[in-house]
């Protein structure tokens, strides 16, 4: 018999595999449901299942604990004491039928393209590579295809994910944007392991031929071919994906310029779907940063008469220990009012000891504070 729905609730307090739960986590994000009502829809499936359900491993069981209707939660200790059965075993087989029950959702091709996102600004050391490849990472765990592009010749993001930079006397996005291209762009695109990326993460990666880009652009004569290139180059990979993710060069010149084209609001498309994320920190040579960024936006838009979407502020590497400088900046960060900070990241050791291991942060440390950080951050962009 079915149990009705009250107001009144009890607390849920069991042991769950990591991964269980860590699933449980991501996917109810993903599908907009509270974890409470994720867990409480399935022990009414496991209650009203007709066969007997496999059995869950629950070794290395860490605490869970969430809210049930309290009328619900007595029919089921009830049930699981009847048939002899663990009541953790029970809640992990609850929670496993609506993980069934909910897949990833299907990610349809936008008739614009792939949703274009840079991480830029012309700081250095502000965490534009971590960022890049968290929310990459983040957005993969969701369901979407995407490429992480490395367009910083110094290789950053290419080193931290375990990789080389290209050969120099090879292909590379470089040479696909100046016409000196040997091959197809496709071929240098390496994919990310993760098993919660099930397949969707991918990285072009960097050359150092990069250093030379702003040169050869340079000799261009027509401005709109200077501020192309990138979004040239890159076009046959945009169908194969859901989001493009563009770790830009610390820099303000023609580099910046093409990405910052990449990423403006095309035709039919809707605003804050695609743009910019600028990551800073909490004291004021990021803000002078910030300023000259600024200044070569509205520059471009003015003389491209282009849109481009400033998606909002990532404060990174925060430590509230540090006192009134950080915590004074931060409110200032926020006074801007738009573009509006999306999220503060606090500085801690799972990025850096993911680096130092060249092993995506997502995996390294699955169930951190970083890593739910970049989680928030992509549901906010997605």
């Amino acid at each position: 018999m079915a149990t009705p729905d009250t107001d009144e609730r009890d607390k849920v307090v069991t042991k769950l595999p990591q991964q269980l739960r860590r699933e449980l986590k991501i996917r109810a994000a993903t599908v907009g449901v509270d974890i409470q009502d994720a867990v409480t829809e399935g022990i009414k499936a496991w209650k009203e299942a007709t066969k007997p359900l496999p059995t869950i491993d629950v070794s290395g069981a860490t605490s869970f604990s969430t809210y049930v209707p309290s009328a619900l939660l007595a029919d089921f200790r009830a049930d699981c004491s009847a048939l002899k059965l663990a009541y953790n075993q029970g809640v992990a087989q609850s929670i496993r039928l609506w993980l069934d029950a909910h897949p990833l959702p299907e990610r349809a091709r936008r008739a614009t393209g792939a949703r274009r996102i840079a991480i830029g600004n012309q700081k250095g050391g502000v965490g534009k590579t971590a960022l890049t490849a968290g929310i990459g990472q983040a957005l993969a765990e969701m369901g979407f295809r995407v490429l992480m592009v490395d367009f910083d010749p110094q290789g950053h993001l290419t080193k931290q994910l375990g990789h080389e930079h290209l050969a120099l006397k090879g292909d590379s996005l470089v040479k696909h944007m100046t016409g000196e291209k040997n091959g197809e762009l496709a071929d240098l695109v390496l994919p990310v392991n993760g098993d919660a990326f099930g397949g969707r993460l991918f990285l072009l990666p960097a050359c150092t031929d990069g250093f030379l880009l702003d040169a050869k652009l340079a000799t261009y004569r027509e401005i709109r071919i200077k501020e192309t290139a990138l979004e040239k180059a890159l076009e046959p990979l945009a169908g194969d994906f859901d989001f493009m993710l563009i770790d830009c060069p610390p820099s303000l010149g023609y580099a910046m310029d093409n990405a910052l084209y990449y990423v403006r609001t095309r035709e039919g498309e809707e605003d804050g779907s695609s743009g910019l994320v600028i990551p800073v920190q909490a004291e004021d040579s990021s803000a002078d940063a910030y300023a000259l960024l600024r200044e070569q936006i509205d520059a471009l838009c003015d003389d491209l008469d282009v849109d481009i979407c400033d998606l909002g502020f990532i404060v990174n590497l925060y430590d509230v220990r540090k006192g009134y400088v950080l915590t004074s900046s931060l409110e200032s960060w926020r006074s801007i009012g738009k573009p509006e900070v999306i999220a503060v990241v606090n500085d801690l050791k799972d990025q850096r000891e993911a680096v130092r291991t060249k092993t995506p942060l997502l995996v390294w440390a699955p169930d951190g504070e970083q890593a739910d950080a970049m989680r928030d951050i992509a549901r906010r962009i997605a």
